[in-house]
């Protein structure tokens, strides 16, 4: 599966159809960075379990922040 389709959560915003707000998007922003974080901090073996090897888990968590899923409204 290449790095770019990993399933990320849907933005709060755009998952429940409302308006994106500036301070909603920041939020949804400063989410997405800490699952990056998250998911470098992951062991091996729960890379194993979610399907990723390490180098996609590395190469997913050093995306720049503003690089979001292509399903967010901007």
């Amino acid at each position: 599966m290449p790095v770019y389709d990993l399933p990320v959560r849907r933005a709060p915003s755009a998952a429940s159809g409302r308006p994106r707000t500036r301070a909603r998007g920041l939020l949804d922003y400063l989410d997405l960075w800490r699952q990056r974080r998250t998911l470098a901090d992951l062991s091996p073996h729960q890379l194993r379990d979610i399907g990723l090897t390490k180098e996609a888990a590395k190469r997913e968590s050093a995306r720049p922040i503003w690089d979001v899923p292509g399903h967010w409204s901007l």
